[in-house]
């Protein structure tokens, strides 16, 4: 299989790395994500990794917990699930640096963009945690950001469904599947599935999005080799 994509932003959900079991880290998930990754790293592709913290931390959980607060406890879920996948894809051989919105040099490297670019040439994967470092920002919008940034050529997002849908397919059997949408779509159609300023990003960038299910065997792999599966979401209409 030959590579679409030269450079990509890959936006995994904290959730899914849990599995079905819900929280924490799914080892068996994790492993089929590092097998995709090593793949996909072989093929020349270069490789950024944005985590949520969801399989950990989530909002204010039902709390009262002040905003910036609660926000800040899921950045440090990041970190979490970002060494931890770091852990995972060295023991395949593969050098990975972690860099963090936030400092805490005595775990990661603080993200420098330049730094990320010279990863890039020595051939590592680059795990970016924290978020964009800001409350009242989600992950999505860190991953729009450094996709933004870096210059990546798509932003993948693996998540728990197949793609986006036009309302929640877990309680509506009769949902549809989008097989492309526009980000102009995204925000007027009021979709949950990318929030509106990470969806405003990429549009004024001009960085397609890719909205797929991890489950789904080697999707990484096939979203990288430009398969057609879950949804892509774009500047342009697609017939």
């Amino acid at each position: 299989m030959k590579p679409k994509y030269k450079r990509i932003v890959l936006k995994l959900s904290g959730e899914a790395l849990a599995g079905e079991q819900k929280f924490g880290l799914n080892e068996n998930v994790v492993s089929m994500v590092v097998d995709q990754l090593v793949k996909v790293h072989e093929m020349g592709v270069e490789i950024a990794l944005v985590i949520g913290g969801g399989n950990f931390w989530r909002g204010r959980q039902g709390t009262k917990m002040e905003r910036t607060t609660a926000d800040q406890m899921g950045m440090l879920a990041t970190v979490m699930n970002s060494l931890a996948m770091m852990d995972a894809i060295e023991q395949r051989g593969i050098p990975v640096r972690v860099q963090t919105a936030l400092n805490m040099i005595s775990v990661a490297e603080p993200y420098v963009l330049r730094k990320t670019l010279r990863h890039f040439e020595k051939g590592r994967i680059v795990i970016i945690a924290c978020g964009t470092g800001n409350p009242y920002c989600s992950t999505d919008t860190a991953a729009a950001q450094r996709a933004c940034e870096i210059g990546a050529d798509v932003l993948l997002m693996a998540k728990n469904v197949d793609g986006i849908y036009d309302s929640d397919p877990a309680k509506n059997p009769h949902a549809q599947k989008y097989e492309s949408l526009t980000f102009s779509e995204i925000v007027a159609k009021g979709l949950k599935a990318m929030d509106a300023t990470a969806a405003t990003m990429c549009m004024e960038n001009d960085i397609p999005v890719l909205a797929f299910g991890l489950g789904e065997k080697d999707s990484i792999i096939r979203a990288v080799c430009g398969e057609n599966l879950g949804t892509l979401i774009s500047n342009h209409t697609t017939e």
